[in-house]
């Protein structure tokens, strides 16, 4: 299924408006000619450096594209210019006292009709029988290049005006001025305090490219010499024009008028009362005409001008912050985002709510902002459109905060203290990369809002979303590890404990605790500190679990308090860069750990309280392609793993439910009533509220693991639980009858009470059409027990391990028959021969008590088959890797990165089921190594007898290493999962 997905939008963000920007302003001047002496020519390069000047104004505005300046001294060079080449606008410097210089000009205009030519002189010059037809402007220089830009820029409103105007709302500037020296004095302040004001207005919600493509959508400033050009302006643009400018006295029906500025503003106001007006004359007697339109008035001559024309943009063209003012004109309130508008206006006094909503004050700000489409919703709203003044500001209210969390969906946005808006969904802050694990989930927030037929499909019943993330940039690791001089430590081997003390005492840059501060000043729900370093979750080799997740409470009533402990998980998540089993995978893979780096994602977790606890009904691990399908489940049905409370007993590999969307009822570990029991979770973690005063970040004390009783007058356990009835030997599929409770969230996935598996199927199909082949997510969902509606909420998303085309492997029934070892569970596609070790566990002394000494003798006998380079065959009972020593042996990646190939058996004291949800799981998929399975039942067997008359070294008390004479030969065809272990000959 072709989605057809814009993966450039995707990347840029979501907003149609964004969208929308990058057809702005398509004509642009690119190419300017100048006709000027070579003494004028040397002065605005060598004395004014006026190519480096336009350059830097270009830049310093943060404007893009500076224009190209070539130079030619007369009018038939520029003649032979414009044959050779085209230009976008000519500029001319006549010398003024030879008239044939300026008629010269006339046969530049003749050449090329349409493109502008502008007259620059030194000096404010009037000529008798008015400027002439050739030229379309008339400038004077006075050696300052932000005259230049705005000559530019002045073109370019023009010619982009009609289509900007009509396809995004574009607002409109108009100003009216015939002298040329004061439209040179004033245009450049205009256009500089322009940039500058909208630049200022550019809330932090945004990343840098939509700053910048939202520059595009700053007002248009459009000149007129005469009262006839002026209106003729308005009434172009009646609907989208932002504020007036205008002199008083210039040309009316082709004669100079001394009232007509006068004449035109006080039109204006009749048609339109809410458009701000500004009187320019340099005859401070007409400040009392100004006050009777009304208008605001400035006096050309006063050296405030400058400030007065900044006062005027900012204030009242909406640039600076919302001022709520009362009657009297005194502040009462102001408001520099939307967000803190939103804040201020459910509290604000009616009286002063409904003056501004009837000056349009607010549309005016909104469209300052180029937030067109609320400023165009509001504009032509009344009090009388209402039933009372509250119904008003609640609409308002509601809409602002739409637009809040619409215009930043599928954005990475900069964390900015200044204008921080909780209701952001990802955040960022440093430079550099996101790391792997937010860049995956800051993709998976920009597909789900492409995935409008997703949402819209279960609209109704459930909300797919993704947590609330802040995200601290790899830069932020490089600057605490270069600050503190720890660098060295990826090349060293040091205990684990010893890399957590020394991060532990570093010193955290001012700047970023000043940062994580601000945004815990806003944010009180329970936090989850977790690592996104650069290889984590990546295409090609992803480190899954590898490194350190913290979960903090953070409901502490001390900010500071707050802040230490997020400040220590920080550290502890950058600590476990250097942490030993990071280190071993990163040999396996042949990286270096000095080419590691770590960012962290700081998300809100998913959950509800339930009085000291905080936790959310399921959670779980999703994988588009199932490599131990079951009956009639295909390998591209997928398979999720799901447990209630918090995911770390899915991805540590505990005792959980596994199922396949497509087939949602057929569960293969309960196929009778003893194995549900046997099988079914029995605990599940949960984090304690409030936070435990003084615990241990590292050691985790806040997530806790607690018995499922505890959790009976918790609102989940009643919505996914069944209940074991002893005297009839059965389940019932509900929790509201007498008796202890099974975990096989029934409700959920045989009844349908909400969608999960249809979700998870769909999603699963989305994100892997989205990253271009199967992917694995962990996912969270809350079941409200007051009747909102259940939120699925996606957690992370990373590529799974290369299916590639299979190599063809052959194994024959002879192959069978010789085999030591034979199984019928296989995962992977391979031919080794290269292995001459079999290290195992003693099928004779196992003992699920003593799993942890067993990982202990195993890491040590694989320390030194790693440093002897001899890769190894690893057998043994239940789930590798699990953190429950009770479900099988729990290694962990240091103890076992010189592995081939792994065997799982079964003991009689320990049958479980395996676990592809876990970070162990999709690390050893994704390295190739090997994983085949022996049950107890079916065909699969192996031979013990053979493997312990082989030769042995000393291993340990439980671990036994046999040492083979020849190679074994390993078998595994992908395609049939079958594999066969042969003894060398």
């Amino acid at each position: 299924m072709n989605r057809g997905w814009d993966f450039c939008s995707i990347g840029g963000g979501t907003d149609a408006k964004f969208r929308m920007y990058h057809e702005l302003m398509a004509h642009k001047v690119r190419d300017i000619l100048l006709i000027s002496t070579p003494y004028d020519a040397w002065v605005m390069e060598e004395d004014c450096k006026l190519s480096e000047r336009i350059v830097s104004e270009y830049r310093g505005l943060n404007l893009s594209h500076p224009p190209r300046l070539t130079w030619v001294s007369s009018v038939d060079d520029a003649l032979s210019e414009l044959e050779r080449r085209s230009f976008d606008l000519v500029i001319h410097m006549p010398q003024i006292a030879d008239m044939a210089d300026v008629n010269a000009a006339s046969a530049v205009k003749k050449a090329a009709p349409d493109m502008p030519v502008v007259l620059l002189t030194h000096r404010d010059v009037r000529f008798p029988e008015g400027r002439p037809d050739w030229y379309d402007r008339h400038f004077v220089w006075s050696g300052d290049a932000e005259l230049l830009v705005a000559v530019v820029k002045s073109c370019e409103d023009a010619w982009n005006v009609d289509f900007d105007t009509r396809s995004a709302g574009i607002r409109v500037i108009i100003f009216v001025e015939d002298s040329p020296r004061y439209v040179s004095s004033l245009l450049p302040i205009l256009y500089k305090e322009l940039v500058i004001q909208t630049q200022s207005v550019l809330e932090h919600g945004l990343n840098q490219e939509h700053r910048l493509l939202t520059m595009r959508a700053r007002p248009k400033i459009l000149l007129a010499e005469t009262f006839e050009q002026a209106m003729e302006l308005f009434e172009t643009y009646s609907e989208n024009v932002q504020g007036v400018i205008s002199d008083v006295r210039f040309p009316l029906a082709g004669k100079k008028c001394d009232d007509a500025g006068v004449r035109l503003l006080r039109e204006i106001k009749d048609r339109r009362r809410d458009i701000p007006l500004l009187m320019a004359s340099n005859e401070p007697s007409n400040a009392e005409q100004a006050a009777a339109i009304p208008a605001f008035f400035v006096d050309k001559n006063s050296p405030l001008l400058v400030e007065a024309g900044k006062r005027f943009v900012a204030d009242q063209l909406g640039f600076g912050d919302f001022i709520f003012r009362r009657e009297d004109g005194s502040e009462m309130a102001r408001a520099a985002s939307l967000y803190a508008l939103e804040k201020l206006m459910r509290v604000i006094p009616d009286d002063v709510f409904l003056r501004h909503a009837r000056h349009n004050d607010f549309s005016r700000w909104f469209f300052a902002r180029t937030e067109f489409g609320l400023a165009c919703m509001v504009r032509p709203l009344t009090e009388g459109d209402f039933k009372d003044v509250s119904t008003l500001r609640e609409f308002l209210v509601e809409r602002i905060n739409e637009r809040r969390k619409q215009r930043q969906k599928g954005v990475v946005v900069n964390f900015n203290p200044r204008d921080f808006d909780p209701a952001t969904d990802f955040m960022k802050i440093g430079d550099g990369s996101l790391g792997g694990k937010a860049r995956g989930l800051a993709f998976l927030f920009a597909m789900l809002e492409r995935a409008t037929d997703l949402q819209e499909k279960y609209a109704d019943s459930m909300e797919i979303t993704a947590p609330r993330t802040l995200a601290l940039a790899t830069t932020c690791f490089d600057e605490f590890v270069d600050l503190n001089g720890l660098r060295h430590l990826a090349e060293t081997d040091m205990d684990d404990d010893e890399v957590v003390r020394l991060f532990e005492a570093a010193v955290f840059p001012d700047w970023l605790r000043r940062q994580l501060g601000a945004y815990l000043m806003e944010i009180r729900h329970p936090l989850s500190v977790r690592s996104s370093s650069l290889l984590e979750d990546a295409q090609f080799q992803a480190y899954a679990g590898l490194y350190s997740t913290y979960m903090l409470p953070n409901d502490h009533p001390d900010l500071e308090y707050r802040l230490e402990r997020l400040e220590q998980a920080v550290k502890l998540v950058f600590a476990s860069t250097y942490f030993r089993s990071p280190k071993a995978f990163s040999r396996r893979v042949n990286l270096r750990t000095d080419e590691e780096r770590m960012g962290v994602m700081i998300q809100e977790v998913v959950g509800e309280r339930h009085d000291d606890h905080f936790y959310p009904a399921m959670s779980g691990v999703a994988q588009s392609y199932n490599y131990y399908p079951f009956g009639r489940m295909k390998p591209e049905d997928g398979v999720a793993t799901v447990a209630m409370g918090l995911g770390k007993t899915v991805v540590d590999g505990e005792k959980c439910l596994r199922f396949s969307p497509r087939h949602p009822q057929v569960l293969p570990q309960c196929p009778t009533t003893d194995e549900a029991l046997r099988n079914a979770q029995s605990s599940f973690y949960s984090l304690a509220m409030p936070g435990i005063r003084g615990a241990s970040v590292r050691k985790g004390a806040n997530v806790v693991r607690r018995d499922m009783a505890d959790a009976e007058p918790d609102g989940p356990l009643s919505l996914l639980a069944s209940t074991y009835l002893p005297d009839q030997g059965i389940v019932r599929d509900t929790a509201a009858i007498p008796g202890p409770k099974v975990m096989l969230f029934a409700p959920v996935l045989k009844h349908r009470s909400i969608p999960l598996a249809r979700v998870l199927d769909d999603v699963l199909t989305v994100a892997q059409e989205a990253m271009g082949g199967p992917v694995e997510m962990e996912f969270a969902v809350n079941m409200p027990v007051d009747g909102r509606k259940p939120v699925f909420s996606l957690l992370q998303v990373r590529p799974m391990s290369a299916l590639a085309a299979l190599n063809r492997v052959d194994i024959g029934e002879d192959d069978v028959a010789r085999s030591f070892c034979y199984s019928e569970h296989a995962l992977g596609n391979a031919e080794k021969d290269d292995i001459t070790e079999i290290v195992y566990v003693r099928p004779d002394r196992f003992d699920p008590a003593h799993t942890e000494r067993m990982a202990r003798e195993i890491g040590a006998v694989n320390r030194r088959m790693v440093e002897q380079n001899r890769p190894y065959l690893l057998i043994g009972p239940g789930r590798w890797g699990s953190s429950d020593p009770w479900l099988g042996i729990p290694v962990k990646w240091a103890d076992i990165s010189g592995v081939s190939v792994i065997v799982e058996t079964y003991a009689e004291n320990l049958k479980v089921e395996p676990s592809q949800g876990s970070h162990f799981f999709h690390n050893i998929t994704t390295l190739g190594i090997n994983y085949v399975m022996v049950p107890q039942a079916g065909n699969s067997r192996l031979d013990w007898d053979w493997i312990m008359a082989q030769p042995h070294e000393d291993a340990g008390e439980f671990v036994a290493c046999a040492v083979l004479p020849k190679p074994l030969s390993v078998k595994v065809d992908g395609r049939s999962s079958r594999c066969v272990m042969l003894a060398g000959h």
